[in-house]
């Protein structure tokens, strides 16, 4: 199989038969074998039962229904492990991404041998209070934080390699990171590809400027993750370290002072530098021990991404 698209949805079901019907015409019309994959991601519509008929008149055509609203990054995880063809195309359901832009991006994995191309929606039709202004904020933090040199990590289309899919995890928030976590798994060629916006045709945006926020908080994570998730004692046991010494170097001060300079003079106790050493000690053995079960963690960790999943079509 060729192409496997991968569409997470919640309450989409205006938009589903005409986005199939899109996504047909561009697979047929460039001879293309694929596979579409809808994840329903507890939604309350009718968008199910849209996924089942659809299904029913075409065989390419693949569903998961989750139990209830797990978010995105749950989605995309399940249409991932899913998904069987050569490159995974990752769109949203609000037909804002245009599949004529599939045939393209597949040529840049399969031709031009990239891992992942990443959509950039130069042109948006989207608010510029609410959504253009802090998606270039978001987007410039983003690259100085990541190192990934891509102007928007937020567009829904994207293109993968099948390798790059299998081996990632996407969990918690970090759809919007999926370009980072691939370069941290070894898979450094990152490339992007203008690709038209539309408009939003039915229904309302699912998500709020609290996507922002969470998107900040996600940057530190991945962040941390990416430089110390594989050797966390390198800056808890560091930093461990370095409270130690301070706390050890005003425990000597005050012996030293006690014993050989002003032996009559206050007890050690009664000196505020007695405190200080005191907690020093006390925090850099903490932040030790803290680097030190990280280590254990990390040696141990399994996959902790978790969806109840209560239907499925085709798989």
């Amino acid at each position: 199989m060729q192409i496997s698209i991968v569409i997470p949805l919640l309450n989409e079901q205006e938009s589903l038969k005409e986005l199939h019907d899109w996504i047909v015409q561009v697979m047929q019309s460039n001879h293309f074998s694929y596979e579409i994959i809808f994840i329903d991601d507890g939604s309350t519509d009718r968008s199910w039962e849209t996924i089942s008929e659809l299904s029913k008149a075409n065989a390419n055509v693949k569903g998961i229904r989750f139990l209830k609203n797990f978010g995105k990054s749950q989605a995309l995880h399940a249409g991932f492990k899913a998904a069987e063809g050569k490159v995974v195309i990752t769109m949203d359901a609000d037909l804002q991404d245009n599949p004529e832009e599939i045939p393209e991006m597949y040529q840049m994995i399969v031709q031009e041998g990239h891992h992942v191309v990443s959509g950039w929606k130069k042109k948006r039709y989207d608010s510029v209070i609410t959504k253009n202004i802090p998606s270039k904020l978001f987007n410039w933090a983003a690259r100085k934080t990541s190192g990934v040199k891509l102007h928007d990590f937020n567009c829904g289309l994207k293109a993968f390699n099948q390798k790059v899919v299998k081996t990632i995890e996407v969990s918690g928030e970090m759809h919007r990171y999926i370009p980072v976590l691939a370069k941290n798994a070894g898979f450094s060629d990152i490339s992007e590809k203008v690709v038209q916006h539309q408009a939003r045709k039915y229904g309302s945006t699912k998500f709020g400027a609290e996507r922002f926020i969470n998107g900040f908080l996600d940057l530190i994570t991945i962040w941390f993750v990416s430089k110390f998730g594989r050797r966390p004692m390198h800056l808890f046991g560091a930093w461990g370290v370095l409270m130690f010494i301070v706390g050890f170097g005003f425990s000597l001060y005050l012996g030293i002072d006690k014993l050989f300079i002003n032996p009559t003079g206050r007890l050690i106790t009664q000196k505020p530098q007695f405190y200080i050493a005191l907690t020093a000690m006390i925090i850099g053995t903490q932040l030790f021990l803290a680097g030190f079960i990280g280590e254990i963690m990390v040696r141990s960790r399994k996959n902790d991404t978790r969806y109840n999943i209560s239907d499925k079509i085709n798989l």
